[in-house]
């Protein structure tokens, strides 16, 4: 009895700190998205929720800015970046491909820095 007792007492001082552990993979990325409205919204969180490890994103319409949550052991953060600029918007570190871009809704082209 006093083994399944202990049994038990381990089972409860492990869980929470696996659980713990567990939080601690997940880490916050901002970085800039360009787009203009709000399909340009829906498709860009679209395309980074697609990834697996992504948890949450929410872009920011007026500053043009991504905020995402996700496992940097399921995903990279240059895979989000390729998997939007896939989609026709470029990311500060994923340039779109023009003829991709250029299907782009009218609403949704903007100004593309020169590089």
């Amino acid at each position: 009895m006093k083994a399944l007792k202990k049994i038990i007492l381990l089972f409860i001082l492990i869980v929470p700190l696996s659980i713990n552990s567990q939080n601690k993979k997940i880490e916050k990325s901002t970085f800039e998205v360009s787009g203009n409205c709000e399909m340009c919204k829906k498709r860009i969180e679209k395309s980074a929720l697609s990834l697996k490890g992504v948890k949450s994103a929410s872009w920011d319409i007026p500053s043009n800015m991504i905020s995402i949550l996700y496992d940097p052991n399921k995903v990279t953060l240059q895979n989000v970046h390729n998997k939007i600029a896939l989609i026709g918007h470029d990311t500060s570190l994923a340039k779109a491909k023009e003829e991709v871009y250029n299907q782009l809704p009218v609403c949704c082209i903007y100004r593309r820095t020169i590089e």
